[in-house]
C-alpha cells in the first residue's frame, strides 16, 4: 500500500471542479475559499505525480487521466458515504439524513399531504427534498447526491431497486364544455393536433404517449408546457387538451377552473409510482419502511387507490415496460 493516499476532501475537491467546472462555485459547493480548494487539487496533483487539471483563465478542462480518476473518485466517496451510512443506521430505522429526489409531476401534489404525517410517525428522520426531473434525478442518485427517489415507472433509472407504492391512473383534460359525456375516453379517440405535452426529460410525456400506443402522435405535439399547472391553464383558454394524473386531479389542479377531465381508457393508462435507490446502499431496510410508510399514508389519504401487488423489491434493471 503506498505510504500516502488521497484524502477524502481532495477527492471532494476533485469531484466538484468536475461537476461545477468552475474554481469558484466548486470552492462554494465544498464551503471553502477558492484558494484553499485549488491549493488542495495541486496537492492531489503533486501525491499521485500526474496533471488531473489544466488550467487557464476562460476555462478547466480535465485531462483523460483527470476524468478517469473523477469517475474513480465518485464511487470512492459514496462508498466513503454508505459506510458512515451503514454505522449510523444500525438499530435506529428512519434516524438521520436522508436526501430524496422527487419528480415534478409528483412533488406539489403528493408531497404537502404526506410529508406531514411522515414528520409525525418518524421524527428522527431529517428528511432532505430536490426536486428533479427523472433522468436528472435518476443520475443524481448513482453519483450519490441523493439516497433515493420518488419516480414514475416504466423508467429506465439503470441498476437500482424499488418498491412499488401505487398506481396512478392517467386523465384526458378537455377545454370547458368540451369533455365527452362518457366518463372515460379511448386513446384512439384523442385528436393529436390539439394535444399539448411537458418539454421532453418529464416521463409523464412518454408514459402517456406509450398508454396511447399512437406513435404518431409524438411527431405532430407541438404545444409544450414546463408544467401541469401551465398546461391546465392553456386547456382553459382553449389551446387544446392534455394529461394529467389522477394525484394532481386529487390534489385539486383542476379546482376553479372549467376544465373537464375524463379517465384514460388503455391497456397501461396508469403510471406506477415508486421509491428506488442504489442496488449497493446498506441503508435498503430503511427505504423498504420508508415505502411501507409512504404506501400506508398514501392509502389513507386517497381511499379509492388501488395497491399494487407485490411490494418486495425489484431487482431488474428498471426498463421501460411499453411504448
Amino acid at each position: 500500500m503506498p505510504a500516502h493516499l488521497p484524502t477524502l476532501k481532495q477527492l471532494q475537491y476533485l469531484v466538484s471542479l468536475r461537476r461545477h467546472e468552475h474554481f469558484g462555485k466548486a470552492a462554494e459547493a465544498c464551503f471553502v475559499t477558492q484558494s484553499t480548494l485549488s491549493a488542495g487539487l495541486r496537492e492531489l496533483e503533486a501525491l499521485l505525480g500526474v496533471t488531473l487539471v489544466e488550467r487557464t483563465r476562460r476555462l478547466v478542462r480535465f485531462t483523460v487521466l483527470g476524468e478517469k480518476i473523477a469517475d474513480k473518485a465518485v464511487r470512492v466517496l459514496r462508498e466513503a458515504e454508505e459506510l458512515a451510512e451503514l454505522a449510523g443506521a444500525e438499530g435506529q430505522p428512519l434516524h438521520g439524513d436522508l436526501r430524496m429526489g422527487v419528480i415534478p409531476t409528483i412533488a406539489p401534489f403528493l408531497l404537502p399531504t404526506m410529508l406531514p404525517r411522515l414528520r409525525s410517525e418518524w421524527p428522527d428522520l431529517k428528511l432532505y427534498l430536490r426536486e428533479e426531473t427523472s433522468s436528472a434525478a435518476c443520475e443524481a442518485l448513482h453519483r450519490g447526491q441523493l439516497d433515493c427517489v420518488l419516480l414514475a415507472l416504466p423508467f429506465n433509472c439503470g441498476e437500482v431497486d424499488s418498491a412499488l407504492l401505487f398506481d396512478d391512473p392517467l386523465y384526458v383534460a378537455f377545454p370547458p364544455g368540451e369533455a365527452p359525456a362518457e366518463r372515460s375516453i379511448d386513446a384512439a379517440a384523442i385528436d393529436e393536433d390539439r394535444l399539448l405535452l411537458l418539454e421532453d426529460g418529464h416521463c409523464l410525456k412518454d408514459h402517456a404517449l406509450s398508454a396511447c400506443n399512437r406513435p404518431e402522435i409524438r411527431a405532430h405535439a407541438s404545444m409544450m408546457g414546463t408544467s401541469l399547472h401551465t398546461l391546465v391553464q392553456m386547456v382553459e383558454n382553449g389551446l387544446g387538451l392534455t394529461f394529467v394524473p389522477g394525484m394532481a386531479i386529487e390534489s385539486g389542479i383542476l379546482n376553479a377552473t372549467r376544465v373537464g377531465a375524463r379517465r384514460l381508457q388503455s391497456d397501461h393508462g396508469c403510471r406506477q409510482i415508486a421509491l428506488i435507490w442504489r442496488r449497493s446502499s446498506p441503508r435498503e431496510n430503511d427505504f423498504q419502511l420508508l415505502a411501507a410508510t409512504l404506501r400506508r399514508i398514501a392509502r389513507d389519504l386517497i381511499p379509492d387507490l388501488e395497491p399494487i401487488g407485490s411490494t418486495a423489491p425489484q431487482r431488474a434493471t428498471l426498463e421501460p415496460a411499453f411504448g
